[in-house]
């Protein structure tokens, strides 16, 4: 299994491509040798959920706001019955500092629209340090495919 021992066909592809559509064994533990490969590599990697994302630009490069879960409670104050909006650092806000490639890797990746996927797409071009790997579900066998690619077969 050469592939997992250096990850290097990985590396290589992400690099070309920018952003990778993932199809990993349920199972587990694949993704996770990938991902210690890039850091050992140099990357500075970011592990999160592709629920709840909202807009991807806002929620990983600017400070935004977010409003906390409505609990069925109603506010008479000045927050009414949504609450008061808190504001959020960008995601990825720390690891923008200094030269270090970043790599965003975006568990549950199914649920994002192609506008979203598009989005993120730009994202790596817009900005060349950054690295996008989206899970898109499982498979029998660990493959991915540019996410590109993925967005035009859709």
């Amino acid at each position: 299994m050469p592939l997992l021992l250096s990850g290097r066909a990985f590396r290589d592809a992400l690099e070309r491509a920018g952003a990778l559509a993932l199809f990993a064994p349920l199972e587990g533990g694949a993704e996770t040798r990938l991902m210690r490969r890039l850091r050992a590599a140099g990357y500075r990697a970011h592990l999160t959920s592709a629920r709840g994302l909202g807009d991807p630009e806002a929620y990983l490069f600017q400070l935004h706001g977010v409003r906390p879960p409505h609990l069925g409670h109603q506010s008479v104050g000045r927050g009414a019955a949504v609450g008061e909006v808190q504001r959020v650092m960008p995601q990825l806000g720390a690891d923008l500092e200094g030269e270090a490639p970043i790599l965003l890797w975006l568990l549950e990746g199914q649920v994002l629209s192609n506008a979203e996927l598009a989005s993120l797409l730009a994202l790596t071009r817009r900005e060349p340090r950054l690295k996008v790997v989206v899970e898109m579900g499982g498979s029998r066998s660990l493959r991915w495919q540019p996410l590109e690619s993925c967005l035009a077969a859709a």
